[in-house]
């Protein structure tokens, strides 16, 4: 008997940059998300400037300790569209203690395998920082991170009910699914 092996078509990648953002990146990010699409699965409303400004200054810190975090994406231009990286994980729900990868890009770069690229480049810099292994928490309905955690090998593990996002309004709360990758 002759044992069939499935060839996957290999992937082809755009070029991206990562790097630490700075302190004009919070304006940056807070322009490039200000998007109903962009937040559809992130409370689905813009956040302020001062979020974003606390958001790049604790990257630019956990950059710093631990080698990794939450860096600015660039496009083959120079340009930013984005942020990608990995972070331990930052809520008291979920997969505490465990280190998440992520990746949030302006509309107008979706559909242009910027996200794969970047969740490729950030997983080859958490392994050469020693870090074992990695999540990434997902929003039940966001078909295109799914798909991004696919393309990585990553696997589906356990589900996570999220906290209310609207205070007392139980119908707010979704369910995050956890997928695991073992660098």
């Amino acid at each position: 008997m002759t044992e069939q092996t499935e060839t996957l078509p290999a992937l082809h990648l755009p070029e991206v940059q990562l790097r630490v953002p700075t302190h004009e990146d919070a304006f940056v990010w807070h322009r490039l998300f200000d998007d109903p699409e962009v937040m559809e699965f992130f409370g689905g409303a813009s956040a302020e400037l001062s979020m974003y400004e606390e958001l790049t200054a604790r990257q630019r810190r956990h950059d710093a300790e631990l080698g990794y975090c939450l860096w600015t994406l660039l496009d083959p231009a120079g340009e930013p569209i984005g942020f990608a990286g990995g972070q331990p994980w930052p809520r008291p729900w979920g997969p505490t203690g465990e280190i998440e990868i992520g990746w949030r890009l302006a509309r107008s770069a979706w559909g242009k395998g910027y996200a794969t690229a970047a969740a490729h480049a950030t997983v080859e810099r958490l392994r050469a920082v020693g870090v074992p292994s990695v999540v990434a928490m997902v929003v039940d309905g966001n078909k295109r991170s799914i798909a991004v955690t696919r393309r990585l090998g990553m696997e589906r593990a356990e589900s996570f009910t999220t906290p209310p996002r609207i205070p007392g309004v139980e119908a707010s709360r979704r369910t995050a699914h956890c997928f695991r990758l073992t660098l």
